[in-house]
């Protein structure tokens, strides 16, 4: 990605949920301010809450006449007693739209996408095991018409002035791959979720899912349980002990037991945290900034890109071999035995996520 940005000669777009400051932000920085330097005109629209750990030192140094920061639904202020209590009590429902997106477009020549943000545990050089397990595509061809349009109307929506870019030039590649891009905008565009759910319905060798944070919906729950009655291979890879949000994963592990009835293999990966968001159904593939769960779906702007492509899925195939062989799998019986203090943790924040459902669902009464 950072070559690429130092190979930018007109323009560059980065939309990014999580930014912090550390060494990854300070190499982004730097390539970034060289880039200016060059006359390349920067446009980053960052989300407003992801990025309030990145420092006013960094901040500063960003101010550059051909660096144009948006920041997505700002909070106003980034104290964090305000901001409870802002988004709590005073706009409880428009305080959690959230842009959850990564993208990093340069030239309308390539693009990235995946789950990686600009953080350190991207890249912990000193100390690999703190490094989190991520996925990233990178892409190019005419698809990249679609990823430079997304930007430009999440951009025109804060910014105060339209941006305009050249058009991408739809040049084929020799030896391309059927694609498409799809986004989820809480529940005015739900592309991505539709386009997961028609391939759960429709998938007849394997299904393999791995995301950072499993709290399915009952819908894509039953897909999955039906397709592995069916004898479809099902298996979920997952975060292990290993975890940035304890509590999610015990809410997800609440949905285990049925899972592993119905047949579905379940491996939680161990090494490391497991961040990355990957589906292949047979051979369709979906990388992006999406984890299916129902959080993300019904708060934050994603987006993500589908391949259909036997090359492809064979290249995905083998990377979820690697992660399943470096996973702990259970089995139903194992699952069964768990002792009562993992029990009444899932118990617990699975009431968690049912509240957060229940505002939700006020919302649109």
């Amino acid at each position: 990605m950072f070559a690429a940005i130092d190979a930018a000669q007109q323009y560059l777009l980065l939309e990014m949920y999580l930014i912090e400051s550390g060494a990854v932000a300070d190499h982004l920085i730097k390539a970034l301010l060289g880039a200016a330097e060059r006359g390349v005109q920067g446009y980053l629209l960052l989300d407003d809450y992801g990025a309030r750990q990145l420092g006013p030192n960094d901040r500063a140094q960003l101010v550059h006449r051909n660096i144009h920061i948006v920041y997505y639904n700002p909070l106003t202020s980034h104290s964090t007693l305000y901001n409870l209590y802002r988004i709590v009590w005073q706009r409880i429902y428009h305080g959690l739209y959230r842009n959850h997106r990564k993208l990093l477009l340069v030239d309308g020549k390539t693009a990235f996408t995946g789950g990686a943000g600009i953080i350190d545990a991207v890249d912990s050089p000193g100390e690999p095991g703190l490094r989190w397990r991520e996925t990233m595509i990178e892409i190019q061809g005419p698809i990249l018409g679609d990823w430079q349009q997304l930007f430009t109307e999440s951009w025109n929506r804060y910014a105060r002035q339209a941006l305009t870019l050249p058009t991408v030039t739809p040049v084929a590649l020799p030896n391309g791959q059927a694609g498409r891009v799809t986004v989820n905008e809480a529940r005015i565009r739900t592309g991505i979720q539709r386009s997961l759910l028609k391939q759960l319905k429709t998938a007849r060798q394997r299904i393999w899912f791995a995301t950072a944070y499993f709290i399915p919906s009952w819908s894509m729950r039953r897909k999955l349980k039906r397709a592995a009655r069916a004898g479809v291979d099902v298996r979920l890879l997952l975060p292990g002990p290993v975890t940035d949000h304890p509590g999610v994963r015990h809410a997800s592990r609440r949905y285990y037991g049925r899972l592993l009835q119905s047949g579905i293999r379940i491996y939680e990966y161990t090494p490391r945290f497991f961040h990355a968001k990957t589906v292949l159904c047979d051979s369709w593939v979906t990388i992006g900034s999406c984890n299916y769960d129902r959080w993300n779906l019904q708060w934050n702007l994603e987006a993500n890109q589908e391949i259909d492509d036997p090359d492809m899925a064979a290249t995905v195939a083998a990377m979820f071999r690697d992660d399943f062989a470096n996973s702990s799998e259970y089995t139903s019986s194992e699952w069964e035995q768990r002792g009562w203090h993992p029990r009444t943790l899932e118990w617990f924040w699975r009431r968690v996520e049912l509240l957060s459902l229940k505002i939700r669902q006020r919302r649109h009464r």
